[in-house]
């Protein structure tokens, strides 16, 4: 039996419908009035309104000017990290063609898709993690081009840090442009900006729904919701290592959720204990606490298969383990974005540049998929090719199946083959 010793108190996040409805409008909108409707949206939101939404690379440099060495130097390893970690993903696909049967021949392919388009959220903090996560694992597949779209920041143009990564990422086309303004953009393309086939990366309620009612004219990745965390561990933890960890997720949003699981009631006080100490110290206490309050629980279970249960029903997207026996919680653990093995590892090496991608599948949708990575971007299609002698053995089996469905015409297209050869 699960034992609470808090549970949190569930509340709406949002009132989706008013979202639904706005997004609805404005890309209505877009899809009528183009440019025009792009900057109005752009001047209203972001009070932004440029000659050209598209970033030079005059201002790239201007940019690059301004930023310490030490961050230069710090994205370049990041991003590096990221794509030899795509590149070992690719090396993993392949393309091959089977002989299933005497003169039966089934092949697939890999076929990059031919443009993509990456958001990248601006809000409170400059993500500039997430464009390395939305921007080379494409570039790794072989997509032809890649645009990146940012709000700007007190309408002074995209951040310089994220301006710099998306430059470092070797980004084709680079936008100024945040919000609904920008999904829209991209998936209907307006004057001077070629839509896309395909729109990737995180952002808030208003990019989220704006992905959601693109979807079909455009693929997309994911619908992110709000960044979550689930810590599993036991007695042998460490109480100031898993304080801070839930910190280092609560504090992203109010709507965050981390949720602690653990096989002993001792190590949960202590943790408890240790929270109220390092939440003084935080600059971000006021939105860490709220997250915590609003989200946040602790769970104590019997043993680790109790843990293993509740976590896979709770489908959150970063698990950590701290905890002995780590080959067992790999080995078991089936529903996760990402999941991070040892003390010696944490959510925040994924968020900002361990090498594999923050993009993760959030409200249970780990139930039935993972996060972002190369594959994604790469169309694995299927063709076949006969001899003459299989097609006439083939042909009478699938015309029978035809007439049982009752499609005579498809019968037909088997049938002729079979008099042919």
């Amino acid at each position: 039996m699960v034992k609470y010793i808090k549970e949190s108190e569930k509340q709406s996040k949002q009132n989706t419908g008013n979202v639904r409805e706005i997004v609805m409008n404005e890309l209505n909108n877009i899809k009528e009035n183009g440019e025009e409707a792009v900057r109005l949206l752009s001047e209203k939101f972001d009070g932004w309104n440029p000659e050209s939404f598209r970033v030079s690379q005059e201002e790239i440099s201007r940019a690059i000017k301004t930023l310490p060495e030490t961050f230069k130097q710090d994205t370049q390893y990041c991003q590096q990290q990221v794509r030899d970690f795509a590149k070992a993903q690719l090396e993993t696909l392949s393309e091959f063609e089977k002989e299933t049967q005497p003169g039966v021949f089934l092949g697939q392919k890999l076929i990059p898709m031919d443009n993509v388009g990456a958001y990248v959220p601006g809000g409170r903090f400059p993500i500039v993690a997430s464009v390395q996560m939305s921007t080379i694992p494409p570039k790794v597949a072989g997509v032809e081009r890649v645009i990146a779209c940012s709000p700007s920041r007190n309408g002074e143009g995209i951040h310089p840090g994220v301006l710099y990564a998306m430059n470092l990422a070797e980004v084709d086309e680079i936008y100024s442009l945040g919000g609904i303004q920008a999904i829209g953009t991209m998936a209907y393309g307006i004057e001077g900006i070629k839509p896309v086939d395909f729109i990737v990366g995180p952002g808030n309620a208003f990019v989220a729904e704006s992905k959601r009612q693109v979807f079909g004219e455009v693929g997309i990745d994911q619908i992110a919701g709000p960044s979550e965390n689930l810590i599993i561990a036991d007695e042998s933890a460490d109480p100031v290592l898993i304080a801070a960890d839930i910190w280092g997720q609560c504090e992203h949003d109010f709507n965050a959720v981390t949720i602690f699981i653990t096989t002993s009631e001792e190590l949960a006080r202590k943790v408890q204990k240790e929270m109220e100490t390092q939440i003084i110290s935080l600059d971000t206490s006021e939105v860490a606490k709220g997250s915590w309050e609003k989200y946040g629980e602790i769970i104590i279970v019997e043993d680790k298969q109790e843990a293993i249960k509740v976590a896979n029903d709770y489908a959150i997207e970063h698990v950590q383990i701290q905890a002995e026996d780590l080959d067992y919680y790999l080995e078991n653990m089936r529903n996760y974005g990402s999941l991070f093995l040892g003390e010696e590892t944490t959510v925040t090496y994924g968020d900002k540049g361990i090498g594999t991608n923050h993009i993760l599948p959030t409200g249970k949708a780990a139930r039935y998929t993972g996060g972002l990575w190369v594959g994604k971007f790469l169309k694995t299609v299927t063709y076949q090719k006969c001899t003459k002698e299989a097609s006439k053995k083939i042909a009478p089996i699938i015309a029978n199946q035809c007439r049982y469905e009752g499609m005579s015409a498809h019968a037909v297209t088997a049938e002729v083959r079979e008099k042919k050869f």
